[in-house]
Protein backbone atom coordinates (compact mmCIF):
# COMPACT_ATOMS: atom_id res chain seq x y z
CA UNK A 1 0.00 0.00 0.00
CA UNK A 2 1.75 2.92 -1.01
CA UNK A 3 -0.23 6.52 0.94
CA UNK A 4 0.15 9.80 -1.43
CA UNK A 5 1.49 12.90 0.72
CA UNK A 6 0.95 16.27 -0.62
CA UNK A 7 0.93 19.85 0.06
CA UNK A 8 3.18 21.33 1.80
CA UNK A 9 5.94 24.11 0.37
CA UNK A 10 7.38 27.13 1.58
CA UNK A 11 5.21 29.18 3.80
CA UNK A 12 5.49 32.21 5.88
CA UNK A 13 5.76 31.99 9.57
CA UNK A 14 2.84 32.74 11.35
CA UNK A 15 0.37 31.35 8.52
CA UNK A 16 -1.10 28.31 7.56
CA UNK A 17 -0.81 25.63 5.33
CA UNK A 18 -2.78 22.39 4.66
CA UNK A 19 -1.33 18.68 3.76
CA UNK A 20 -3.17 15.49 2.58
CA UNK A 21 -2.59 12.22 2.59
CA UNK A 22 -4.24 9.85 0.32
CA UNK A 23 -5.50 6.40 0.59
CA UNK A 24 -5.71 4.41 -1.98
CA UNK A 25 -7.25 0.81 -1.82
CA UNK A 26 -8.44 0.57 2.13
CA UNK A 27 -10.94 1.76 4.50
CA UNK A 28 -10.17 4.29 6.95
CA UNK A 29 -12.56 2.32 8.98
CA UNK A 30 -9.98 -0.34 9.22
CA UNK A 31 -7.06 1.80 10.10
CA UNK A 32 -5.33 4.42 11.84
CA UNK A 33 -3.29 7.13 9.95
CA UNK A 34 -0.86 9.38 11.46
CA UNK A 35 1.22 12.26 10.49
CA UNK A 36 5.14 12.03 11.01
CA UNK A 37 7.87 14.92 10.89
CA UNK A 38 11.44 15.04 10.31
CA UNK A 39 13.15 18.01 11.03
CA UNK A 40 16.55 18.54 9.75
CA UNK A 41 19.28 16.70 11.48
CA UNK A 42 16.42 14.89 14.14
CA UNK A 43 14.63 11.94 14.11
CA UNK A 44 11.83 11.82 12.60
CA UNK A 45 8.56 11.85 15.26
CA UNK A 46 4.79 11.48 15.10
CA UNK A 47 3.11 14.79 15.63
CA UNK A 48 -0.37 13.87 14.98
CA UNK A 49 -2.53 10.33 13.96
CA UNK A 50 -6.14 9.34 13.92
CA UNK A 51 -8.14 6.31 15.26
CA UNK A 52 -9.72 4.54 12.96
CA UNK A 53 -13.13 5.53 14.03
CA UNK A 54 -12.01 9.12 13.56
CA UNK A 55 -13.26 10.06 16.99
CA UNK A 56 -10.01 10.20 19.02
CA UNK A 57 -6.96 12.30 17.66
CA UNK A 58 -3.30 12.53 19.35
CA UNK A 59 -0.96 15.43 19.05
CA UNK A 60 2.48 16.03 19.94
CA UNK A 61 2.96 18.63 22.24
CA UNK A 62 4.70 20.79 19.88
CA UNK A 63 1.83 21.17 17.20
CA UNK A 64 -1.40 20.95 19.90
CA UNK A 65 -3.77 23.81 19.28
CA UNK A 66 -2.05 24.66 16.18
CA UNK A 67 -2.56 21.44 14.04
CA UNK A 68 -5.91 19.53 13.26
CA UNK A 69 -5.74 15.94 11.57
CA UNK A 70 -9.13 14.79 9.61
CA UNK A 71 -10.88 12.83 7.55
CA UNK A 72 -12.02 14.42 4.05
CA UNK A 73 -15.40 14.24 3.70
CA UNK A 74 -14.85 11.13 0.85
CA UNK A 75 -12.78 9.33 3.54
CA UNK A 76 -10.36 8.78 0.50
CA UNK A 77 -7.91 10.93 2.24
CA UNK A 78 -6.34 12.72 5.40
CA UNK A 79 -5.59 16.03 5.92
CA UNK A 80 -3.32 17.92 8.61
CA UNK A 81 -4.44 21.83 9.16
CA UNK A 82 -1.18 23.73 10.41
CA UNK A 83 -1.76 26.73 11.72
CA UNK A 84 0.65 29.42 13.30
CA UNK A 85 3.32 28.10 11.32
CA UNK A 86 6.87 28.51 13.18
CA UNK A 87 10.48 27.62 11.59
CA UNK A 88 10.64 24.53 14.11
CA UNK A 89 7.76 23.00 11.89
CA UNK A 90 10.34 22.84 8.80
CA UNK A 91 10.57 19.71 7.70
CA UNK A 92 9.71 16.20 5.81
CA UNK A 93 6.11 15.38 6.45
CA UNK A 94 4.83 11.61 6.17
CA UNK A 95 1.79 9.96 6.48
CA UNK A 96 1.76 6.59 7.37
CA UNK A 97 -0.93 3.49 8.05
CA UNK A 98 -0.89 1.71 11.34
CA UNK A 99 -1.29 -1.77 11.27
CA UNK A 100 -4.23 -1.70 13.21
CA UNK A 101 -6.82 0.49 14.30
CA UNK A 102 -4.86 2.47 16.94
CA UNK A 103 -2.33 4.79 17.32
CA UNK A 104 0.80 3.79 18.25
CA UNK A 105 4.56 4.22 18.03
CA UNK A 106 6.71 4.36 14.87
CA UNK A 107 6.85 0.95 14.88
CA UNK A 108 3.48 0.44 14.76
CA UNK A 109 2.94 2.18 11.35
CA UNK A 110 3.95 0.35 7.80
CA UNK A 111 2.92 1.71 4.97
CA UNK A 112 4.35 5.22 4.56
CA UNK A 113 3.89 7.83 1.76
CA UNK A 114 6.91 9.83 0.36
CA UNK A 115 7.11 12.93 2.35
CA UNK A 116 6.30 16.10 1.57
CA UNK A 117 8.73 19.36 2.40
CA UNK A 118 7.28 22.24 4.43
CA UNK A 119 9.79 24.93 4.84
CA UNK A 120 8.55 28.35 7.36
CA UNK A 121 10.63 30.99 7.03
CA UNK A 122 10.67 34.30 8.68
Amino acid sequence: VQLQASGGGLVQAGESTRLSCAVPGFSLDDYAIAWFRQAPGEERERISCITNSGRKKYYADSVEGRFTIFWDDDKKSVGLQMNSLQREDTGVYYCARGTGRFCGPEKDFGSWGQGTQVTVSS
